[in-house]
């Protein structure tokens, strides 16, 4: 998915635009060559609030492209425009992905391309989707959702996440680290995770996460339980509980599992160990236990995961020529 082509039009916000252009847009060759050719269509000069932005190619070109995005759509009780949404779908149907940033929903529900699929959108605007659209299968508790050729997002940081979920599916879960690390973001987030966080982890050295999180990243190959979790922020069980609820939108136990499944999948990208050495090296014990939670999370085994990643990157993850 080499081609990323951002749609665009008259009344987009210029947050979700740019941080697909961030992503997708610098030169990162140094991380991975070939890294993302980026072009921006619309149909002539683009308002964004207070600037204009000149498309590079016109709206009739956006099946082109491999990938498509659409930014957020600022007024969403207006509709996005015929000519947009033409184009949206008919580069879906030319074979493209198409993902949406935040309301960016709205264009891709206009063009049909959810119906009878899950969605998600920015959380204020779940319930506006769901009623103007009802085949659509709205989620409004996820950061964003993956259908296969379609994809769609939460806002603001969502978009982030979502942009970080493409570019680990094309160069795998290495790069994407690398690209979130460059960006001084977190490492993406599962798209299951609440959307809305009441109360994230606060930008100070005395929050009770703001060690033990990456204390436990250090520790996965070894037992870690949420009791040791609790252990070592000094709190009970269900303080921490309480805790990671605010801060992260789920469980203690489900974070330490999504880390694992994480590492496994960096370890098959990046090694030939074997799945039960992936096992023991992330915690899981046995190559079972691993086979079971990896098949559910990632929705294929470890061992089909490495051949579709070996055959898509080259060996050891290095791109193919």
């Amino acid at each position: 998915m080499s081609t990323v082509a951002l749609a665009v039009a008259d009344g987009m916000l210029h947050f979700e635009l740019s941080v697909a252009y961030e992503v997708f847009g610098a030169d990162l060759t140094h991380i991975a060559d070939p890294w993302y050719e980026v072009s921006v269509h619309g149909a002539g000069p683009v308002r964004f609030d207070r600037f204009l932005l000149e498309p590079e190619r016109g709206l009739d070109r956006l099946p082109e492209a491999e990938t498509v995005i659409v930014p957020g759509w600022a007024d969403v009780d207006v509709d996005p425009p015929a000519d947009l949404v033409d184009a949206v779908r008919a580069a879906h149907r030319a074979g493209a992905r198409v993902a949406s940033l935040c309301t960016g929903a709205f264009v891709l529900a206009a063009a049909g391309l959810l119906d009878g699929r899950r969605a998600t959108t920015h959380w204020a605007h779940t319930r506006a989707l769901a009623e103007r659209h009802p085949l659509v299968d709205v989620d409004p508790d996820v950061l964003y959702v993956d259908e296969g050729s379609v994809l769609t997002s939460a806002g603001k940081a969502a978009a982030m996440d979502l942009c970080l979920h493409l570019v680990r599916q094309d160069h795998g879960s290495v790069i994407a680290n690398t690209v979130a690390r460059r960006l001084v973001v977190p490492p993406q987030r599962a798209g299951g995770q609440a959307q809305f966080v009441t109360a994230p982890i606060p930008a100070r050295d005395d929050h009770p996460l703001t060690d033990l999180l990456p204390w436990a990243i250090a520790r996965l190959g070894g037992p870690l339980t949420v009791e040791d979790l609790a252990r070592r922020a000094r709190m009970s069980s269900r303080h921490l509980a309480r805790h990671f609820r605010a801060a992260t939108g789920t469980t203690p136990l489900q974070w330490l599992l999504t880390q694992r499944i994480r590492r496994a999948q960096e370890l098959l990208e990046a090694t030939d160990e074997s799945v039960e050495a992936i096992a023991a090296a992330t915690g899981m014990g046995t190559a079972t236990t691993l086979r079971r939670h990896f098949n559910r999370t990632v929705g294929v085994p470890p061992d089909a995961y490495r051949r579709t990643f070996r055959a898509a990157r080259g060996t050891r993850g290095e791109p193919v020529d």
